[in-house]
């Protein structure tokens, strides 16, 4: 009797599974990879091992097609991600890629423009996007998701920030239940690695080029190291976890470029490091906000990110401080999240939709700063730093000078007291007529023991 009912169960079961089957193929979504360069590769690699069902890229898009295409079957034509891709149809038309039927396209070729015409275009057909664009995003995303929701198509853009961290849907959902009045961190794996570097005694520029090497930093590494990618970085996290909307061009950045081997030296000295910290807090209808190397203590847990580590840390009025940290630069954790976003697409999870406010910005902040001096050696320099700090509010709290350096070309440091960073400038700018500065002094500002947000 035994048998038979196992019979039984065996042949019933055999129907089903094929209907399972049969649907599973039914529902595959058709894939259009917009740009198949470092992290387009790293996505059909990623898929390619994962073997997922229910995706297929059909349509690949790249500029010089031919050239890519061929380039691409001398390195990969033996590999599974070769496989994976070996049916799709190549071509450097996106209108052919807008009028196929396609179901998600996945924009990786950044930049405001074209692809936020690219992204609209397939938005209003009713396409679904996933894309690791932040400058898009943080430009027009708002409008891009409405159009999104008004074609019922989604819009996820996980890779936007922090590459293989999770920190857009944690704080879209993980977090969504709580307040979260401040974000801040470690946004620019490139900066990262080269600040993390130059502690270790390298040089900047040696270390800018190894950089490039790897493909942390582009060709004109202008975004990375000037502020502007973790600028529209934080400002995507302005919207998602401090549910603000601000103007992008309205938050200053500060470059990495002046930090030099002296300074290292100087903060090693002083229990502390350098990196570069994005900061955005809301304050009433304000949001102060900020991208800026700062001089960081060694206390502060944010101080030991190394490498391409991205740490970020939000604050919620409820949960507290919550850390999300990974590697933020790279093919294959940027495909990590690309990737992950296309699950979410396949699988038909809702976008989780929080109101947002319009902010305005202001980078004021008080805090002690670190000043850096590079000077022809005379009596009185120190008195007229003094005076002129003295003359807008702002007391001297410390001068450190080493030995060994040329009275020609004098390094100095000194530290003041905290005071409003715009009032500190003003005093800056007069310190930088004296005739004995031979170039701007170089301002940080420093984060204490008690920014525990960081």
């Amino acid at each position: 009797m035994l048998k038979k009912m196992v019979r039984k169960v065996t042949k019933a079961a055999k129907p089903v599974e094929a209907a399972m089957v049969a649907d599973a193929h039914d529902s595959v979504k058709k894939i259009a990879l917009l740009g198949l360069g470092t992290v387009g590769t790293g996505v059909v690699e990623l898929l390619a091992l994962r073997k997922l069902h229910g995706v297929a890229v059909t349509h690949i898009y790249n500029r010089n097609v031919e050239q890519k295409r061929a380039a691409w079957l001398a390195k990969h034509a033996q590999k599974p991600a070769h496989k994976l891709i070996e049916n799709a149809a190549w071509t450097e038309s996106i209108d052919e890629i807008l009028a196929s039927d396609v179901d998600i396209i996945v924009e990786l070729v950044g930049g405001v423009t074209p692809a936020g015409d690219w992204v609209r275009g397939a938005l209003a057909r009713g396409k679904s996007v996933v894309t690791a664009n932040k400058q898009l995003i943080a430009y027009a995303g708002t409008e891009l998701l409405k159009l999104a929701v008004k074609r019922n198509a989604h819009l996820l853009y996980g890779a936007a920030v922090g590459g293989g961290v999770p920190v857009i849907p944690g704080a879209l959902q993980g977090l969504g239940g709580d307040s979260l009045t401040q974000v801040s961190g470690i946004l620019n794996g490139t900066c990262n690695f080269i600040l993390s570097k130059m502690e270790a005694g390298a040089d900047f520029a040696e270390v800018l080029a190894e950089a490039q090497a790897l493909g942390y930093a582009e060709a004109d590494p202008s975004a990375d190291v000037d502020g502007y990618d973790a600028r529209a970085k934080l400002v995507i996290l302005a919207r998602v976890a401090l549910r603000s909307e601000i103007d992008v061009e309205t938050v200053e950045t500060e470059s990495i470029r002046r930090i030099a081997a002296i300074d290292f030296s100087y903060t090693r000295e002083m229990g502390c490091t350098i990196r570069q910290i994005s900061r955005a807090q809301v304050d009433g209808r304000f949001v102060r906000a900020r991208v800026a190397p700062m001089v960081v203590p060694k206390s502060l847990a944010i101080a030991g990110s190394h490498g391409t580590l991205n740490t970020v840390v939000t604050h919620g009025a409820f949960g507290g401080d919550v850390v999300f940290s990974g590697h933020g630069a790279g093919a294959h954790p940027t495909a990590v999240a690309v990737v992950s976003d296309l699950l979410a697409v396949v699988q038909g999870s809702a976008q989780v939709a929080q109101p947002v406010r319009k902010r305005e910005v202001t980078g004021e902040v008080t805090a002690p700063h670190y000043l850096r001096f590079i000077v022809r050696d005379k009596p009185g320099i120190v008195s007229g730093i003094a005076g002129a700090l003295a003359r807008n509010g702002i007391n001297l709290d410390t001068i450190l000078q080493h030995t060994g350096f040329s009275k020609d070309r004098l390094p100095f440091i000194a530290t003041v007291e905290p005071c409003l960073n715009t009032t500190l400038r003003k005093a800056l700018k007069s310190i930088s007529r004296m005739d004995c500065m031979l170039e701007p002094p170089l301002c940080l500002q420093i984060l204490t023991a008690e920014d525990k947000s960081v």
